[in-house]
């Protein structure tokens, strides 16, 4: 499973890159809308990182300076490989959402949130970049492993 789950946030980290580089390559035509969900993306993999870490979260809907974005991306990447490798993936984490609600999840069901998450938002960004004139990525799962 971990090895899937590995699969899975490589393909993650690879078309979020894919697609700061289209936003990058179009930044003059870009909305906020969608700078914001960028890196409403990121921030979301790096929040539910750090609530397995325990370390200090991101807030979801922070903007950060748009030349960091590859590599918030790639730390992302690179801690939930870390904790894909040191964590029990039926591990129960204890944490508390943003608006300070305590949960409790599983390691396994809290990187996939954030891999499924990635995915949602990255079609919404598509949609928008359509709506803007912008070629879409197209970046479904079984494309990329072609």
């Amino acid at each position: 499973m971990k090895e899937k789950l590995a699969d899975l946030f490589e393909y993650t980290c690879h078309f979020n890159k894919e697609m700061i580089a289209v936003i990058s390559e179009n930044i003059s035509g870009i909305e906020e809308k969608i700078i914001s969900l960028i890196n409403h993306t990121l921030n979301a993999q790096q929040v539910w990182n750090s609530r397995i870490l325990g370390e200090a979260p991101f807030e979801v809907w922070q903007v950060n300076p748009f030349e960091t974005l590859e590599q918030i991306n790639h730390l992302n990447f690179k801690k939930s490989i870390g904790i894909l490798n040191d964590f029990d993936l039926d591990q129960k984490i204890a944490y508390h959402n943003s608006k300070g609600t305590e949960f409790e999840n599983t390691v396994f069901e809290m990187l996939f949130q954030a891999i499924n998450h990635s995915t949602y938002h990255r079609g919404q960004i598509n949609s928008l970049l359509k709506q803007n004139g912008i070629e879409p990525l197209l970046t479904d799962y079984i494309f990329y492993k072609r």
